[in-house]
């Protein structure tokens, strides 16, 4: 049980940690996990799977 509610906080903390500029910054957003908004792909010539 201990080990239950122990990886329930620390999975909760790095949630936290995560959604900290999300959270905390005005207008602040999650980066795009989208390759066409990566420069160094586009730059490679590596595309996104949805234009595509």
């Amino acid at each position: 049980m201990k080990t239950a509610i122990l990886s329930i906080m620390l999975i909760a903390f790095a949630f936290l940690l995560l959604g900290v500029k999300v959270l905390f910054v005005k207008g602040g957003r999650f980066p795009s996990g989208h390759a066409h908004d990566v420069p160094e792909l586009r730059r490679r010539g590596i595309g996104c799977s949805h234009n595509e």
